[in-house]
């Protein structure tokens, strides 16, 4: 079979390298550079701490990619409360992983403080923490996997914009070509991509940013406030920060971060923990959003599937839905098949539907 994959980010280059693996012949059509969009902007948390079984199988199953790929790095997870409602959620979340054999527990504040002493635990109820978490290098994922890929036999054109003639008939600036199958997982873009061959898909756009800080002297996991709705990864020395997120026209928006967002992350970090960091380069990316806050992923019209809709998540999922995209795309069988259809195909919308882009429907698909 002859596959075209558009969008060179690391869900596209997953399931070109599934695909090519399974012996289909593939070639990759990115518009800019591999990992120009949101892979090359995104934070790298990576974890398996979700109380769905579904989800949880997802992660699992990324996660072995990741680690096979070398490309894993363990660093716990934690989760805190401020609230009751909060801590309630937080409980139960434990209790759901917990069934899912996830390696989590429950802390209290006493506890997380003697773990993590630099850690300010004034005003938190309840902590969680996924111990077989871990973080990834953007950069290295899409270079690892695109080496993968052509290793394997893709072809992977860069510098080179498509639109579609037919659900199966691509046009770049030079040549118009047939394929039996076309994926495209181009982030935002892939919503007036399919719309020119008349599928509507349910989809928003949402801006969020991030920065890093200058060297920091502490011990810390990476860490998600569910009351202040901040986190934080540990990234060499320093700390990746995030938040600030807001629903945007993807053709209209700023890829630099706001300063209020770095002068509000900046003092978050500073009530969280007994540190006083600065920045040192922040930005912003684009993400995108469904309806129920679940992926997009499957067959949209005869040959054409899409990708999309990962709500920040997609480079932590990327090789378990490259491998789920590839088996289905050619009729193969995947262990994410039983279940995972019903949870992400596209057509369980119309593509008409009324939402707002940071909606929090199910906790589980979103931080």
């Amino acid at each position: 079979m002859n596959v075209a994959v558009v969008g060179g980010g690391a869900v596209g280059l997953s399931t070109a390298a599934a695909l090519v693996r399974r012996g289909a012949s593939v070639t990759v059509f990115e518009r800019d550079g591999l990992g120009s969009g949101a892979s090359g902007r995104a934070a790298g948390l990576c974890y398996d701490a979700f109380a769905d079984d579904v989800d949880a199988a997802v992660a699992a199953d990324a996660l072995a990619r990741y680690r096979d790929l070398n490309l894993f790095e363990p660093q716990p997870y934690v989760w805190v409360a401020r609230d009751e409602s909060d801590a309630t959620a937080v409980r139960e979340q434990i209790a759901g992983m917990r069934r899912n054999g996830v390696a989590v527990e429950a802390l209290t504040p006493a506890e997380l403080g003697d773990r993590y002493p630099a850690l300010d635990i004034s005003g938190i109820e309840v902590a969680g923490l996924a111990r077989d978490a871990g973080v990834l290098d953007p950069d290295a994922v899409v270079a690892t996997l695109a080496e993968q890929a052509r290793a394997d036999g893709a072809n992977i054109e860069t510098g080179t914009p498509v639109s579609l003639a037919s659900p199966t008939t691509v046009e770049t600036p030079d040549e118009t070509r047939t394929f039996d199958a076309v994926i495209v997982a181009a982030g935002p873009q892939t919503k007036p991509l399919v719309a020119a061959v008349g599928v509507s898909l349910a989809l928003k756009a949402y801006r969020a940013q991030a920065l890093v800080t200058e060297p920091v002297d502490a011990a810390l996991p990476s860490f998600y406030d569910a009351t202040r709705e901040f986190y934080w990864r540990p990234k060499a020395d320093a700390l990746l920060v995030g938040d600030g997120a807001h629903e945007v026209d993807p053709t209209e928006w700023n890829p630099e971060a706001d300063a209020e967002f770095v002068t509000r992350s900046l003092d978050r970090v500073e009530q969280s923990t007994a540190l006083s960091p600065a920045c040192d380069r922040a930005w912003s990316g684009l993400c995108t959003a469904t309806p129920d806050g679940a992926p997009l992923a499957g067959q949209v019209a005869d040959g054409l599937w899409v990708a999309t809709g990962w709500q920040g998540h997609g480079l932590m999922r990327a090789p378990a839905m490259g491998d789920y995209l590839a088996a289905d795309v050619l009729n193969r069988p995947n262990p994410l098949s039983e279940h995972l259809p019903d949870r992400v195909d596209p057509t369980r919308f119309d593509g008409s539907e009324e939402f707002a882009a940071l909606d929090d429907p199910t906790r589980d698909w979103n931080e």
